[in-house]
């Protein structure tokens, strides 16, 4: 089975709203006004997406430490050794403004994938994993370009 569970999908789409919302007000600056009057400054732009990207890759650390629980011996240390990886990386990587945050977000984010990939190869993430990480995290590094490259 590699069809994603509707809620997984639904939740992981939503997850991206922030991402969005950011480049949106980016590219927009009619809304980037909107979200300064309505939201405040921290809740536009890249100060958005990279508050809310340090909370998500340290979030996806949680859930490889979860797959990591499945593995034993060995496979269960690197498991777990590999899981604080993207917590790590957000907390040291994101800093020196914006544009290079941006792109060590964008690095985390594809590592993440790479991590993802490596747990799901050695069966401790569900068969669609792979689907539902793919399709989020093109959409997330799609997301951080704008801030990073326009």
């Amino acid at each position: 089975m590699t069809q994603i569970p509707r809620s997984a999908l639904t939740l992981g789409l939503a997850g991206v709203t922030p991402f969005a919302w950011g480049a949106l007000t980016l590219l927009s600056e009619g809304t980037a006004q909107w979200g300064l009057d309505v939201l405040g400054p921290r809740f536009i732009g890249p100060y958005v997406q990279l508050s809310y990207g340090m909370v998500i890759l340290s979030f996806m650390s949680g859930v490889l430490w979860g797959f990591a629980t499945k593995a034993e011996g060995g496979q269960a240390a690197t498991g777990y050794a590999l899981s604080v990886i993207p917590a790590l990386w957000a907390f040291f990587m994101t800093g020196g403004g914006p544009v290079s945050a941006g792109t060590n977000l964008i690095f985390g984010f594809l590592g993440l994938l790479v991590l993802d990939y490596a747990f799901w190869t050695w069966g401790l993430a569900p068969k669609w994993w792979m689907h539902l990480r793919v399709l989020l995290t093109t959409l997330v590094v799609l997301c951080l370009s704008v801030g990073v490259f326009l």
